[in-house]
């Protein structure tokens, strides 16, 4: 491990929390990014399916939102899976590398290092998107507790705080899911490391400006916020 390799692992950390925070909890320019644009959507969509008599859309997107996470989660482990195979296969590795032009060899430790840093990678999105994966199931039990919609009349303090129970713990879960998602996403960047520590930061940098542009320059954000920016 060059200084080169902790250059480039400290500037990935780096992008990664600065990216992580902006889109969270702060703007960019002024601007409101697609993950908080979303989540007064969800606001919106619990306070709506307190005024309906039968919640069975409402269920059936709960399902949908569970089923994403459960796939991702999967995939996650599937990944974390194959980072050990790799280490298992290290010579091989070695051997094609070696036929390849402009790769950086850091020896065998060097690239355990590294495999074993992807592999925290994904585990780190199998927790996210298994506790997300939780907290959509303990969403579908809070929708469940929601009054009917005739109920709503009498008591309509009491339903107001059980929707604001709903809309808390659905953006909690979005919450652990983007950011199971963003590791995902990151980790492609992260392969750029096994080649060159400075393919490294051009790959991440790359994911990141991706990122960026999907959060606050995107069809999709203008297409939530319509022109409320």
């Amino acid at each position: 491990m060059s200084a080169a390799d902790f250059t480039a692992l400290g500037f990935f950390l780096v992008l990664w929390t600065a990216y992580s925070w902006v889109t969270d909890r702060a703007r960019l320019f002024s601007r409101v990014s697609l993950t908080r644009a979303m989540s007064a959507q969800r606001a919106a969509w619990i306070r709506n399916a307190v005024k309906r008599d039968l919640r069975m859309i409402d269920t059936q997107i709960m399902a949908g939102l569970q089923n994403g996470t459960a796939f991702f989660a999967s995939t996650s482990m599937f990944a974390l899976g194959s980072c050990f195979a790799l280490l298992g296969a290290t010579d091989q590795v070695f051997a094609i590398f070696d036929d390849l032009p402009g790769v950086f060899r850091g020896g065998r430790t060097g690239f355990e290092m590294k495999v074993g840093g992807l592999a925290c990678i994904f585990g780190y999105a199998f927790f996210k998107f298994g506790w997300s994966y939780r907290l959509f199931n303990y969403c579908t039990i809070l929708l469940g507790a929601i009054p009917m919609s005739s109920e709503v009349d009498k008591d309509p303090e009491a339903a107001a705080r059980a929707a604001d129970k709903v809309i808390r713990m659905n953006i909690l879960a979005a919450k652990h899911f983007n950011k199971g998602l963003r590791a995902i996403f990151l980790s492609i960047g992260y392969l750029g490391w096994f080649v060159s520590p400075y393919l490294f930061m051009a790959t991440t940098a790359a994911i990141i400006v991706v990122l960026v542009r999907r959060q606050f320059y995107s069809e999709a954000r203008r297409a939530v916020l319509e022109g409320s920016d």
